[in-house]
């Protein structure tokens, strides 16, 4: 006898992940928010695997694919998850903008457990982990609270306004990108060894 499952596919496990984050996040926090707050069986290898059929699909394309976020030379940023249906402009990592993206993921996360009865231990230990990547986090009675207070860091602002050129270079490049290399970035060039 065949028992068919009533879980999600993966797809749809990790798009519900990135749509309670709301910004690209490292595949280790989609599957770590997933396992916290929903049913399914969302892993690290498992969404690996569903990016690489995704990225070499040649087949009618699904309603959206679970693509890599690009870093400012529009190659993929390893380890780094999104969605298709994001823009470009929402799909781009950078030092700086990595930084606040794991703060607002921090607050979403924050605010949906607060509002979710009845959290289990697996969510109150993804907000301990959290907490101590958050200036004040550990110590702090609202844990979004202080993730907002770090996202206004003047520190924060002025590395983000340093990379504002780079980003503002890659958004004018992806306009002449074909839509797949827009979705899974340009290869990489390879490093050239100078003259011996």
């Amino acid at each position: 006898m065949t028992r068919q499952s009533t879980l999600p596919s993966l797809r749809e496990q990790a798009r519900h992940a990135l749509l309670l984050l709301g910004v690209p996040a490292p595949a280790r926090l989609v599957a770590e928010v997933h396992a916290a707050f929903f049913d399914g069986d969302l892993s690290v290898p498992g969404l690996a695997t569903l990016m690489r059929e995704d990225e070499r699909s040649r087949t009618q394309p699904p309603p959206f694919f679970v693509c890599p976020a690009l870093q400012h030379d529009l190659t993929a940023s390893r380890g780094i998850v999104t969605l298709s249906t994001w823009s470009v402009e929402d799909r781009l990592s950078s030092p700086a903008l990595a930084r606040a993206h794991a703060l607002v993921a921090t607050v979403r996360i924050a605010e949906f457990a607060a509002v979710r009865s009845g959290a289990g231990s697996c969510a109150h230990e993804l907000l301990r982990r959290l907490a101590a990547d958050v200036p004040g986090g550990p110590e702090a009675l609202d844990l979004a609270e202080a993730a907002r207070a770090a996202l206004d860091d003047p520190a924060l602002a002025a590395a983000a306004a340093a990379e504002e050129p780079a980003r503002l270079a890659a958004l004018a490049r992806a306009e002449h990108l074909d839509e797949r290399h827009r979705l899974f970035g340009v290869p990489a060039l390879p490093h050239q060894r100078g003259p011996a």
